[in-house]
């Protein structure tokens, strides 16, 4: 069966990989017997118009090129639809795709996977996080590794993961624990002092920092990573540990797993897929089911 896709792009993610992958995944979509509609916007919130008028008007399915940012985009019009979403990787991070075992800056095989699956029909119901009135597919941090994350994306330099890195060492010098009030589901709160608390659908923030290593994106829970207080000496030792997500095994780390979560601690702010929420106190629930994706 073909049917017309919608090609949604960011032309600048990855310092301009977003652009060079638009024609070769037009074209593997193309080859496939495909009409393609291509989808830009000047900016995020007339990119999600754009979109979102294309899935009202209606589509075979969106195929999103670009990062995480552009991902979370696609989210907010996909969600709670039955339009599926496919993903060409070509962004800083792409931890979206790593947690759903998607091709990352592959854009021509991607699109090939892409296309494949809604041919025969392959769409896989995936979970989202839902949090004030918003959907995320990753995860949800506070604490160090928001504002760490906040100081990575106004740093132009260096490229990739080694921004991450750069970033948490500067944080270092100004880290404190905070006394952190975490509450999973309809159970007693959790009183504890905490150097970041994530909450993750997947696995992975910040280009493969599998924070949430666990973490399943379809089981219907939330994975919650609690990073206990500890000195500066100890956050530099276990932090780094997250590429290949042995932190988990440090005594000063513990996971959780709930439906729904709700964080709050006094003045911290919060990210989810690398977006800015503002401040807590902050509650995200996992919502089964919520996107349709091509796999």
């Amino acid at each position: 069966m073909t049917a017309e896709i919608t090609l949604f792009v960011n032309p600048t993610a990855g310092r301009g990989r977003g652009a060079r992958a638009a024609q070769p995944a037009a074209s593997a979509l193309r080859a496939a017997g495909h009409e393609v509609r291509t989808v830009v916007g000047t900016d995020a919130a007339d990119a999600l118009a754009r979109l979102r008028a294309a899935v009202r008007d209606g589509t075979g399915a969106v195929i999103a090129v670009g990062g995480d940012g552009l991902v979370s985009l696609a989210l907010q019009a996909l969600a709670g639809t039955d339009v599926p979403l496919g993903v060409v990787a070509a962004g800083t991070g792409n931890d979206f795709a790593r947690a759903l075992g998607l091709p990352v800056r592959e854009p021509g095989r991607a699109a090939r996977q892409a296309a494949e699956a809604l041919k025969e029909g392959r769409i896989r119901e995936t979970d989202l996080g839902r949090v004030r009135g918003g959907w995320f597919g990753t995860v949800l941090c506070s604490g160090f590794d928001s504002r760490v994350n906040d100081r990575g994306n106004r740093m132009r330099l260096p490229l990739g993961r080694f921004r991450y890195d750069l970033a948490l060492a500067l944080e270092l010098a100004a880290f404190r624990p905070a006394p952190y009030r975490i509450t999973l589901d309809d159970g007693p709160p959790i009183e504890t002092e905490a150097a970041l608390v994530a909450v993750g659908n997947g696995s992975s923030y910040g280009g493969g920092m599998r924070i949430c290593a666990d973490a399943v994106t379809d089981d219907g829970l939330l994975d919650v990573t609690v990073v206990g207080n500890c000195s500066r000496r100890t956050l530099l030792r276990v932090f780094p540990q997250v590429y290949k997500g042995t932190h988990l095994d440090h005594p000063r780390v513990s996971v959780h797993r709930a439906a729904k979560v709700t964080l709050e601690a006094a003045g911290l702010g919060a990210y989810a897929d690398g977006e800015p929420l503002g401040a807590l106190p902050v509650t995200a629930e996992c919502v089964p089911g919520a996107l349709r994706l091509l796999a």
